[in-house]
């Protein structure tokens, strides 16, 4: 990479209780980079993204933004949390979503401020919402409300976006739609992008590396140097299997959650992970 990094790891490691997470990780991510960041339930992949947001302190080592020490609440910094479907009866329309990410900062009650009326068209018109920008997103779609979120994250036009299985539960139209648009804002605004995900195959051909975390360890890399049968294999401890499918890429053999605490989730409520993570 040309550019100096946008996020910089060093040394950072984090125990929970009894258990490590993973360790000795060092990561540059670089402004237009698109890293996918795979492993089982409880690999601790989204705790990863809450010590980048400042919300988790690691156990040990440095996290840099922009060369500054991280923090909460950085407007340059997007986050797209795991979808969790709206309720039915959710009476604020698809645009108030948006818009909370456009004046959500500010103090006091949300007053609309000059411009953000054509902010929040411009977003909604980003990410395929004008049709539906004025129904309850209650009644809107997974995708629908995936887009919406997207949207939201995007308000602040952020150097760095941290995406929590932003595919989860949608179907394959929607998933493309969704990669689309973060595709296209990492590379017509140079943003860094960290997608956790447990399926990589709506990736391949778009991510530049991968980071795959399992058993306290991982491996970082591109994707043809990460997802083969001997590297997966070293880093879970046991036999696993890389095979293609057609254009998919399918593991077997690799644990969907972390066998020592198979009840902790991290506070990542991910929906259970086909074997090996990505199907």
């Amino acid at each position: 990479m040309d550019s100096p990094p946008i996020l910089e790891i060093r040394g950072a490691a984090l125990h929970r209780e009894d258990r490590e997470l993973w360790s000795g990780l060092d990561l540059d991510v670089h402004p237009g980079e698109l890293i996918a960041v795979l492993g089982p339930s409880g690999s601790g992949k989204t705790t990863l993204l809450r010590a980048i947001l400042g919300l988790q302190p690691l156990s040990a080592g440095d996290i840099r933004f922009e060369g500054e020490p991280i923090r909460t609440g950085n407007k340059r910094v997007g986050y797209i949390p795991q979808q969790h479907p709206f309720p039915a009866d959710t009476s604020m329309r698809a645009r108030d979503l948006v818009a909370l990410g456009v004046h959500g900062t500010r103090f006091g009650l949300p007053i609309p401020h000059r411009g953000d009326r054509e902010r929040v068209d411009e977003l909604l018109a980003a990410v395929g919402a004008t049709d539906f920008a004025d129904r309850p997103v209650g009644l809107l779609s997974g995708g629908e409300q995936q887009r919406l979120r997207v949207g939201q994250a995007l308000a602040d036009q952020p150097a760095l976006l941290l995406c929590d299985e932003p595919l989860s539960n949608l179907d394959l139209a929607n998933q493309r739609a969704v990669i689309d648009i973060i595709d296209r804002q990492r590379r017509e605004k140079d943003a860094a992008v960290l997608l956790v995900t447990h399926d990589i195959n709506p990736l391949l051909g778009k991510v530049d590396r991968i980071l795959y975390i399992a058993s306290g360890r991982f491996v970082l890399g591109r994707p043809q140097e990460v997802l083969r049968s001997d590297v997966l294999t070293d880093l879970y401890g046991t036999a696993v299997f890389v095979l293609r499918a057609g254009d998919r890429l399918v593991v077997v053999g690799a644990p969907d959650a972390e066998t020592r605490h198979e009840h902790e989730h991290d506070h990542e409520h991910e929906i259970g992970d086909v074997p090996g993570g990505f199907a």
